[in-house]
């Protein structure tokens, strides 16, 4: 289990994390978030324009703390990776501070008879440009590249910055933890072809929106294909023993797991289990699952 670091954390500070990005930490640390939501903002120090990326959550002061590391520069866009409540809500009112567009991931409105609740989206994002896979915005110094990574979310995009060789993953590769699926918008088939994706590129380094950067991000992301394959296999093997609820692999998968996170766990499950059926690799009867009579 992942224990969020002691306080304090810079929440509210600009941090210089390399010569065209800076860093400001949301106020909003719990289970899911670590110690909370990072916002970056690109672009030259002392140039004239920059670019914000996942301004986070509605919070007064952090977007007067985004104001502070903008700096005077004009803000030539507010890009969101997806829209998760702790990433996008604060995009709106920027926008109205600073007069920039709101550009990136499609909005995203999920139905609401789907087995599962839509408040964990932000249902005020309304982008004035969504970018497609290989779009990008372009200023001072500075070209962002929206690179398609669906799977934690069906919108979700990450931004490689061309001139430094970073790439901002959102939520779909971070240091701290694993990125949770959710289906059914949360796809874990998507998921591993998008990881399969960064597998292929030379990216120098990730910042995600949660946890430190990520300085062997190729390692990492050969890792997690690894982890959710094992995964699969102990899904696979309890099965082999005998049928059950996705509740029933809890114990067995996830030992010593803090309560607070035992629902983000069994939509895990969830979401490997769809992806094995979809694969014909098990089936279900009602809320029980088992192997396939062979």
């Amino acid at each position: 289990m992942v224990t969020i670091p002691p306080q304090p954390w810079p929440t509210g500070l600009a941090e210089d994390v390399e010569p065209l990005v800076r860093r400001v930490l949301a106020p909003n640390p719990s289970p899911y978030t670590f110690t909370g939501t990072q916002t970056y903002v690109v672009g030259e120090p002392h140039g004239p324009d920059c670019a914000v990326i996942d301004p986070g959550p509605a919070d007064e002061a952090h977007i007067e703390a985004i104001i502070a590391a903008v700096a005077g520069r004009k803000v030539l866009a507010i890009m969101c990776t997806h829209t998760h409540r702790d990433h996008s809500p604060a995009a709106a009112p920027l926008a109205a501070v600073t007069g920039a567009p709101i550009v990136g991931c499609a909005p995203l409105v999920l139905s609401s008879d789907l087995p599962r609740s839509d408040e964990a989206f932000d249902t005020t994002y309304a982008p004035d440009r969504v970018l497609l896979d290989g779009e990008g915005m372009r200023g001072t110094g500075w070209t962002l590249t929206a690179l398609a990574t669906p799977g934690h979310t069906s919108n979700h995009l990450c931004f490689a910055l061309e001139e430094s060789g970073a790439l901002f993953t959102g939520d779909h590769v971070m240091g701290w933890s694993t990125s949770v699926v959710v289906p059914p918008d949360g796809d874990m088939g998507d998921y591993m072809a998008s990881l399969e994706k960064l597998l292929a590129r030379e990216d120098r380094v990730y910042h995600s929106a949660h946890g430190a950067a990520i300085e062997k991000p190729r390692q990492l992301v050969r890792g997690m294909i690894g982890h959710r394959r094992q995964r699969e296999n102990q899904i696979l093997r309890l099965l082999g023993e005998n049928p059950r609820t996705v509740s029933g692999f809890i114990p067995d998968m996830y030992k010593g797991l803090d309560e607070r996170l035992i629902p983000a766990a069994e939509m895990s499950v969830t979401a490997h289990l769809i992806d094995l059926e979809k694969r014909g690799l098990v089936m279900r009867d009602g809320a029980a699952w088992m192997l396939p009579a062979r």
